[in-house]
């Protein structure tokens, strides 16, 4: 199956045996359109109590609109950012 620029979100969307995980992402709000663009990745660690992140979720949401824009479909995933327990990692 060929999906011009799909190349790589292709095994995880498209074919009967991903219908699952199709089912998955249409529950939490992708459109059937939204899963045949390319999928593109957006790795943010902004959360509120870390001072040096707080700004990051204006960026990922300026981020997701251009990938919109361009025609793709994004994805934003918040991994657990370094500064979340270090305020609480040491001993005084």
């Amino acid at each position: 199956m060929t999906i011009e620029g799909k190349r790589q979100s292709i095994p995880m969307t498209e074919g009967p045996s991903r219908a699952a995980a199709r089912s998955y992402l249409r529950g939490v709000g992708y459109t059937k359109e939204d899963l045949h663009k390319p999928i593109i990745g957006i790795a943010n660690t902004w959360t509120e109590i870390g001072t040096c992140n707080v700004h990051l979720r204006e960026i990922a949401e300026a981020l997701k609109e251009g990938i919109r824009e361009a025609g793709g479909t994004p994805w934003s995933s918040t991994p657990l950012p370094s500064t979340t327990a270090s305020p609480w990692a040491h001993r005084a």
